[in-house]
């Protein structure tokens, strides 16, 4: 309640490389946004219409503690517009997602996010206001009040915060401190994806490419053992000669967090972080530990790609490089089929939204010049379905994005149809699982349909590259966020060399360097100043916790049917309406224990041993 739907709802996936804009002119695979908003003109009318409404909220100062009906009318004013500000905010980000280069799309985008700052400033006496009314006194509304049940939940969470709240006039100037405290992200944006001077490389085929980022997550896959070294050198030396610049900027964008960890009295960024999800601690350390103890397992995985390289010498330039020459294309088509399919285990009431969703226009498909890199969902318009955005390459990932993302809007769906608006916020916690349960169960489709040797390793190795990047690399981005911090606490500086080494230590370690596993050229260390979820606090560990419940909750599936088919799909319909981690532990998943991580860990090492079986095989 109250929160920038918008970014709690985006979920990133994996990156897609932009390709030839195939199909981009097809009317049916690209998105209508007149669901949101019927014209331009509408959106303006709407975004004058809210900013006046937005005006009148601090009438509301001082009301909600005279009665219960009077916290009522309050509260259902706030998260009125709220949700047109959800809805606002949609249409602006998508509209401007389209085209980046249309600066009016641009414009409108920032106007969107600057009315939900002055709505955040507005509604600053909210919490404060409702300590000062005492838990006591706001159990009672609730229980005068059927109206304030579905408001119970924020409510008492609220309260939860009472140590960790300030003044009326602390938390306004808090709210106001938001945007400038955030800059730090929009600048690496705008550096990274349009300042930055790539370098060009020549590549064995004579073909001079560009390494900006697309070309980079393209090239780095390439069969040609010397490209890949090229590539590596040309990106990664690019990033290291504004390491300075890029680290100060990182180390402002942390060191606003621990500005706002100490200002709420919290005693490290990380507990300020999961303070909001109310997401016990030993969760992340649990994660951290279970990765850390499962090294020797990546590492086998490492030497398993080697073998199949078939190179003695090992380099972090070889981590993407294809292990088979298979390359099946999966057109739109194809990907709509073979996600319903490996999703049937959902039952009817799931495919059925994926149908629906799949007749109608809430995709925008293709890749085109101008358009948002990456994929994800916007579900934040409560009172229309969700749009999913993709960059799809009619390859095999773009065929696993496609069901990820479709997991994150049958979510939005189910929690739509269970839950009011005030309970539909649900955590990047359960969001995570959601998609990547779905990536799980297609990988398990994908190699029962699987006809030739071939094909099945293929597969496998596709398995086995999801937990290396979903698991073994988000929980290293994690302990680097959690060392980082740590530094900056310390009042440590954290330049840009030193963020370099802090990474690097990590990297080695991970993959195995002093071991003998892999090598790393410490250049490719700067590889932190290219990652942008670091300017999104500690949320990476997302990714990783989510990449062991899926799996774990895929198995239950396979394994108890019915029983836990409808624990996986109350969890999607729970909405907001719980702490994550109690609706995993509902779910059957225990995410502060070392069950799940190493139940991932085992699966893992059942996959090399079908592919390594598979590779004996003459």
């Amino acid at each position: 309640m109250f929160k920038i739907f918008v970014a709690a709802l985006m979920a990133s996936a994996l990156l897609v490389v932009p390709a030839a804009a195939a199909g981009k002119d097809d009317p049916s695979a690209t998105w209508d946004l007149t669901d949101l908003f019927p014209t331009a003109e509408a959106w303006d009318a709407e975004r004058a219409a809210i900013e006046k409404d937005v005006a009148t909220v601090g009438a509301l100062k001082g009301t909600l503690g005279r009665d219960a009906a009077a916290m009522l009318a309050a509260l259902d004013k706030m998260t009125a517009i709220d949700k047109r500000l959800a809805r606002l905010s949609v249409y602006a980000s998508l509209k401007s997602d389209e085209d980046v280069r249309v600066s009016e799309n641009q414009a409108r985008n920032q106007a969107a996010s600057n009315l939900y700052a002055k709505f955040g400033e507005a509604t600053a006496f909210v919490r404060p206001e409702i300590l000062g009314i005492g838990a006591a006194r706001v159990e009672s509304f609730i229980a005068a009040t059927p109206g304030l049940a579905k408001n119970a939940f924020f409510l008492r969470d609220v309260l939860r915060g009472a140590p960790h709240t300030l003044s009326p006039e602390s938390e306004d100037l808090l709210a106001q401190a938001g945007n400038p405290l955030g800059q730090p992200g929009s600048v690496y944006s705008i550096f990274t994806n349009g300042e930055l001077p790539y370098a060009t490389v020549k590549l064995a085929d004579g073909k001079d490419v560009k390494l900006d980022q697309a070309a980079y997550t393209l090239h780095r896959q390439a069969a040609n053992r010397e490209d890949r070294k090229r590539v590596f050198d040309a990106f990664w030396g690019s990033f290291k000669s504004f390491e300075g610049t890029l680290g100060a900027n990182l180390q402002a964008a942390m060191l606003a967090n621990v500005f706002n960890a100490k200002a709420r009295k919290f005693n490290s960024a990380l507990e300020a972080s999961l303070f909001s999800d109310n997401m016990p601690e030993p969760v992340v350390r649990t994660l951290i530990g279970e990765v850390n103890r499962a090294l020797p397992t990546f590492h086998r995985y490492l030497k398993l790609r080697a073998r199949m390289l078939k190179v003695k010498d090992l380099a972090y330039y070889d981590i993407y490089a294809p292990l088979t020459s298979i390359r099946n294309t999966y057109n739109l088509d194809d990907s709509k089929r073979l996600t319903l399919a490996a999703l049937a285990p959902f039952g009817a009431e799931y495919t059925d939204i994926l149908k629906d969703g799949f007749s109608k226009r809430w995709m925008h498909v293709y890749p085109q010049p101008g358009k948002a890199s990456g994929a994800y969902v916007a579900g934040a318009a409560y009172d229309v379905h969700p749009y999913v955005l993709l960059n799809h390459n009619d390859d095999y990932d773009s065929l696993s994005v496609f069901a990820h993302e479709w997991g994150h809007a049958v979510h939005t769906v189910l929690t739509r149809r269970a839950q009011p608006y005030e309970l539909s916020n649900y955590s990047t916690f359960t969001a995570e699982t959601a998609s990547i349960t779905n990536e799980v169960l297609l990988f398990e489709h994908m190699l029962a349909q699987a006809k030739t040797r071939e094909e099945k390793i293929a597969f496998l190795n596709e398995a086995l590259d999801q937990i290396r990047g979903s698991y073994f690399r988000q929980a290293m981005f994690a302990e680097f966020l959690i060392n980082s911090h740590a530094l900056a606490e310390k009042g440590e500086p954290l330049t840009g060399e030193r963020l370099t080494q802090v990474y690097c230590d990590l990297l080695k370690r991970y993959h195995g360097s002093a071991k003998g596993v892999m090598s790393v050229d410490p250049t490719y260390c700067v590889e932190w100043a290219f990652i942008p979820h670091f300017y999104r606090g500690f949320y990476v560990y997302n990714y990783a916790t989510s990449m062991a419940g899926g799996a774990y909750m895929a198995d239950a599936m396979t394994k108890q049917g019915e029983v836990a088919r409808k624990r996986f799909i109350a969890l999607l319909s729970a909405g907001g309406s719980d702490y994550a981690y109690n609706l995993y532990k509902t779910a059957g998943a225990d995410m502060a224990t070392p069950t799940p991580y190493r139940a991932l860990e085992a699966r893992m090492n059942r996959i090399m041993d079908q592919m390594e079986k598979l590779l004996d095989e003459k």
